[in-house]
């Protein structure tokens, strides 16, 4: 009998491995399964990855050469603004010339007109020009010409040749 419970007992020994062999068998290759996901999940992921990763550097790239472009517009626009301002300042300085040299002109003329001649045509200016006007004479001119000029008038330039330069509509006493 002892034989027989040991057969028996060895039988289902023998059964119960079999089942554990068989269970390890069918979680081995539901393992194996798994891993197989996983690792295409893994090949999937840094596919992606290096997909994002190119586009990215492409786009870094393309945003570096519009950067680029624009520092040489920046240069050019730069560069541009000083040729004009200093074409600015020389036309400034042009301006003071013929400007300059039309006053010369100017008094040029009222010097060699006579008194009662220049007088004529200064009272019929604003005030504020020929204030402009007899500043630029001489003094004893001046005093000839304004004699020579409606008392009123006379009077009113020369207030305004009081205040001074520079003469303009803005700066001037009354009209």
């Amino acid at each position: 009998m002892k034989q027989l419970f040991i057969l028996l007992f060895g039988t289902l020994l023998y059964a119960q491995s079999i089942d554990c062999t068989k269970v390890f068998e069918e979680r081995k290759s539901e393992l194996l399964r798994e891993i197989e996901k996983i690792d295409e999940a893994r090949q999937s992921f840094e596919a992606l990855q290096a997909a994002t990763n190119a586009l990215f550097e492409k786009q870094k790239m393309a945003l570096e050469e519009k950067q680029k472009g624009l520092d040489t517009t920046k240069q050019a626009i730069e560069t541009k603004e000083k040729q004009i301002a200093s074409m600015l300042e020389e036309n400034k300085k042009l301006l003071e010339l013929v400007e300059a040299r039309k006053n010369e002109k100017i008094d040029e003329t009222y010097v060699k007109m006579k008194d009662g001649a220049a007088a004529a045509i200064v009272e019929k200016l604003p005030t504020h020009e020929a204030a402009a006007i007899l500043f630029g004479l001489p003094a004893k001119k001046i005093s000839q010409v304004l004699a020579k000029m409606n008392p009123q008038i006379a009077s009113e330039v020369t207030q305004r040749l009081k205040i001074g330069p520079p003469f303009n509509e803005n700066n001037q006493t009354k009209e």
